[in-house]
């Protein structure tokens, strides 16, 4: 068993104010300090009031609860889906392309909604191109190399903004996209045509665009696959995938996350071996040093970042599925300091949070960690209480 230890770790005392439901939207917001042994030094500017506030939100929670809403997972349809919002009340669930559409096509996700204490959030990855999950309902989309080519960023917005109020009719909440990855690899190679362009200025330039458009359709967004799978050596879901050394990234494939972390968009990290950041054998989806890096910014010129960390995918990718089990790694990445573990398939939620349960209980993830992610998830949701 590999259990990644705990770090020191920024996270937010929330100020809870509503904000747009899913939209991600950055509010004023104060930082504290929470160390591997759960230790939390309390901001002279977080007023006791929001403090309380905090504190009455997470009160309705129970352990197990607060963890289930730090976990998405797939769903088959709409049985599937209901049953495991039902009886572990998870954050999440993600449509995928094994998943039946008649979950969005033909409403059957309002009752899965329903089965929910706390607002869920309904995610997809619908990129457009080759990663497009629902194409038949939305219409269908280039992929981002194309769009790129053959779009101002204007007329991408404009485009967006329709595909985006389409979405959050059908009760999407959440689009894993946009793919933020700096690449001239093929088109057909894992990333490809997924990224926009080779050019970092030219990437961020369309997915600010993307961002804005799913922001005022109020879908939610994240940007991927941190810190760059653009010249990655191979493809996360067939076995390990190395990176430039981190000293490259910083010229290229982390400037988008650089000028875009402001924009209110979360950020998945990906499945990568980083050379001059990770330890050998510890991906960045589990890695404390990549969460450091991407919460505090200074190491590649960008503001720190309180906005909800998702893991790619724990399940499906050999290169997480031959290092360790679906629940070690929902585990390490909580642990390393992220704030919401993605999987695709309901089959090991309860073994998971039976897991979680136990480290929160040993101290190997602090009660302090988990609640800081309560709130970011309650805030990117929409959720966060009016105080």
């Amino acid at each position: 068993m590999r259990i990644v230890p705990g770090i020191v770790l920024a996270v937010t005392a929330v100020v809870l104010t509503a904000c747009s439901g899913g939209g991600g939207e950055t509010t004023a917001e104060k930082t504290s300090t929470t160390t591997g042994s759960g230790d939390t030094s309390t901001p002279a500017t977080t007023t006791p009031g929001q403090q309380d506030c905090a504190a009455g939100y997470l009160a309705q929670f129970t352990t197990r609860q607060k963890l289930a809403q730090l976990l998405t997972v797939g769903v088959t349809g709409a049985a599937d889906a209901e049953n495991v919002v039902r009886t572990e009340q998870v954050g999440g669930i993600f449509v995928g392309g094994w998943t039946d559409k008649a979950l969005l096509g033909q409403h059957q996700i309002d009752k899965v909604t329903a089965a929910a204490r706390t607002p869920l959030m309904v995610t997809i990855d619908e990129e457009g191109g080759r990663v497009s999950r629902i194409k038949d309902l939305v219409g269908v989309a280039p992929s981002a190399r194309v769009i790129a080519q053959t779009m101002s960023a204007d007329e991408y917005y404009r485009f967006s903004l329709e595909r985006g109020q389409k979405m959050k009719a059908l009760g999407i909440t959440v689009d894993f996209a946009p793919d933020v990855d700096v690449s001239s690899q093929p088109d057909d190679s894992v990333i490809g045509d997924r990224s926009y362009s080779d050019d970092p200025a030219v990437v961020t330039e369309y997915a600010s665009a993307f961002i804005r458009a799913m922001q005022e359709a109020g879908v939610g967004t994240v940007m991927k696959h941190f810190p760059g799978h653009g010249s990655g050596s191979g493809d996360s879901h067939t076995g390990a995938v190395h990176t430039p050394p981190l000293d490259q990234l910083r010229e290229s494939d982390l400037l988008p996350y650089r000028d875009l972390i402001g924009s209110g968009a979360a950020v998945m990290v990906g499945h990568l071996d980083v050379p001059g950041l990770t330890t050998p054998d510890v991906p960045a989806s589990i890695s404390p040093e990549v969460m450091t890096l991407l919460r505090q910014g200074t190491g590649y010129g960008a503001a720190p970042f309180d906005g909800v960390i998702f893991t790619d995918d724990l399940s499906g990718m050999a290169a997480i599925t031959a290092r360790m089990s679906i629940a070690e790694a929902v585990e390490s990445a909580l642990v390393a300091g992220a704030d919401n573990a993605l999987w695709i398939s309901t089959d090991a939620v309860t073994e998971v949070l039976d897991r979680l349960e136990q480290a929160v209980t040993a101290g190997r993830l602090p009660g302090s960690q988990v609640d800081a992610s309560v709130l970011r998830m309650a805030k990117f949701k929409g959720t966060a209480p009016r105080c």
